[in-house]
């Protein structure tokens, strides 16, 4: 069929983004989609806007890898406020100081780590999250005032160590399984340690063989996208 040897080779496959603090991860598959022709384009795994780090974007018949990616390990870095609690268990809520305590040491720590929140837990997803209660995001409604109550879930976490600790700020590093809230960790860990626990920081290093070194930034995503950009899905199976 004539012209048919000049059609464009359709894009399938994954292109990693570092994406931005304070971006939506709706807004990174936004740019990607448009710098790749409007091919159709998911993500494996949404990253809150008060995270960064790795999102992987799938386009055209990778979108059906997705599920299989969001099932892969995720490695995590956080820092976390002892000090104090916040409404979301993050910088976006209602931030107050716990009464003063004794700072836990980082033995202490480390015990609780690996009693509690090490191997397969029950953990409560934060009210303001986007799980669906009643058809609705639980965020949309715990902005209302609505009363939300989510139940526990089963997660997955195969390791967290301590990268940093000077009362009241922990750094740690979390590898763990789909479904984890950092956030509810910081919060519960806190509690655990008859302290508080909110998080300042949030950065996804890793999705299992997918990682920062591996990730473009949102402004240097090639504009236009071409198959040689994408990384094949070869290495999903």
């Amino acid at each position: 069929m004539p012209g048919v040897a000049n059609q464009p080779e359709p894009l399938c496959g994954l292109i990693v983004v570092d994406k931005p603090y304070r971006l939506s991860s709706t807004s990174v598959v936004r740019v990607v989609k448009r710098r790749a022709g409007g091919a159709k384009t998911g993500h494996a795994g949404t990253l809150d806007p008060l995270a960064s780090g790795v999102l992987i974007c799938c386009l055209g018949r990778a979108t059906r890898w997705v599920e299989r990616l969001m099932a892969m390990p995720k490695v995590y870095e956080c820092d976390i406020d002892l000090s104090a609690v916040s409404t979301t268990h993050d910088l976006e809520g209602e931030i107050t100081a716990v009464p003063e305590t004794a700072a836990p040491t980082r033995d202490a720590i480390n015990r609780t780590l690996a009693e509690r929140f090490t191997g397969t837990i029950l953990q409560t997803p934060p009210i303001h999250s986007a799980m669906r209660l009643a058809g609705k995001r639980a965020y949309t409604l715990a902005r209302k005032g609505r009363e939300v109550k989510l139940e526990p879930r089963r997660i997955r976490i195969d390791l967290v160590e301590i990268l940093k600790y000077e009362w009241p700020a922990l750094a740690l590093r979390i590898v763990c399984g789909r479904g984890t809230y950092i956030r509810s960790l910081a919060h519960d860990l806190g509690a655990a340690l008859g302290a508080g626990g909110y998080l300042t920081q949030l950065r996804r290093t890793a999705i299992g063989p997918f990682t920062l070194d591996r990730a473009f930034r949102l402004d240097d995503v090639p504009d236009p996208i071409e198959p040689r950009h994408l990384i094949g899905v070869e290495e999903v199976e």
